[in-house]
């Protein structure tokens, strides 16, 4: 059972809470890759990697929303793109 945040919105441990709420999943998931024969460097190293694409994977759909956006507002302006 993952926890929630122990209040809404922004508050000064939030972070640390959420830490703290993902931190039985993530030993889960690396003593899951070592029992198959990854290593712990192999394991933390790929972690990395899928977070740093998950990062550009958001940064593009970020910048494809926002160019949808200013294509549906010229079009309501009736102005070619």
């Amino acid at each position: 059972m993952i926890s929630k945040p122990k209040r809404t919105g922004e508050y000064p441990d939030r972070v640390i809470d959420c830490q703290e709420a993902m931190e039985p999943g993530f030993q889960a998931i690396v003593d899951c890759m070592l029992e198959v024969g990854w290593t712990r460097g192999e394991v933390l190293r790929s972690l990395r990697r899928l977070i740093a694409a998950d990062n550009v994977t958001q940064k593009e759909n970020a910048r494809t929303e926002t160019q949808l956006a200013i294509a549906r507002a010229m079009m309501r302006a009736g102005k070619p793109f």
